[in-house]
């Protein structure tokens, strides 16, 4: 005896089937709208400048378009396309039509220009707040370490360590300002500076990032060498390397903890 019940669907299979109905029909409404979309593009695409004669007529003449009218100057060159494709089939061009020129989607200059000055303030309000310190001040670093070639981080977290962002910091050794140069060590760079000129910001940190970005470039990129040497001297950290000893005395490890970046610019 067989079961009526099986020649009877369930309501799972005729709500499976509802489902599938409702998807075929929202399959069929999108390739109408991706059809009206293809012949609405080709015919902004082929439709005249109002400015200037164009041997394209609009594409509402080229559809259907017999291959001898086709050939008459100053109709439409396109081929017959059909108004339905399959999905990833590829509009066919003639080889009479000319390719339609590729717009400029650069930048403009002005607006490229705007861009990285609203990235660059976005930086340097980034560091201002990471590190506590007036936005002032953070704009002075991040210029001058961009100007020596200095990675903005890496001169954030040295003057942090060598003078907690005090513009007017002075040790017991002598060492002056930001980035507690010392004064024989910055006539190296420019012969008539003085202290007092040493503890203006400006100065300071430009020989300073440029006397760190020369060690960097010594040592052939060991960052953690030139800041020893930075902080050391070169004579300590020679005399260390020569006798066979680490120079290391933990201060390169305070100032590169948890940095990833090389030091350096391009």
């Amino acid at each position: 005896m067989i079961d009526s019940t099986d020649k009877v669907p369930s309501r799972d299979a005729v709500a499976r089937r509802r489902r599938m109905h409702r998807r075929h029909a929202k399959r069929r409404v999108k390739n109408v709208f991706v059809t009206t979309a293809v012949v609405f593009t080709l015919a902004v695409l082929a439709a005249p400048e109002a400015s200037t004669p164009s041997t394209v007529a609009p594409a509402s003449a080229g559809i259907g378009m017999s291959p001898a009218a086709a050939a008459v100057p100053g109709t439409s060159t396109l081929p017959i396309q059909p108004l339905w494709r399959r999905p990833g089939d590829v509009l066919k061009r003639s080889r009479g039509v000319t390719a339609v020129k590729a717009l400029p989607f650069g930048l403009d200059p002005k607006e490229r220009e705007r861009r990285e000055s609203l990235g660059r303030w976005h930086r340097i309000y980034t560091y201002s707040a990471t590190y506590r310190i007036k936005p002032e001040l953070a704009r002075r670093i991040y210029d001058a370490a961009t100007t020596a070639g200095i990675e903005p981080e890496l001169g954030f977290r040295l003057i942090r360590v060598e003078s907690v962002f005090d513009t007017r910091a002075v040790s017991s050794a002598g060492a002056l300002g930001l980035t507690q140069l010392m004064l024989g060590t910055a006539r190296e760079f420019e012969p008539r500076v003085t202290r007092e000129q040493l503890l203006d910001p400006d100065v300071n940190l430009r020989i300073g990032f440029k006397y760190l970005r020369g060690l960097i470039r010594e040592y052939k990129g060991d960052l953690k060498l030139a800041l020893l040497v930075y902080n050391r001297g070169p004579v300590a950290v020679q005399k260390s390397l020569s006798m066979g000893m680490s120079p290391a005395n933990g201060y390169e490890s305070i100032v590169t903890k948890g940095y990833r970046g090389r030091g350096y610019l391009d």
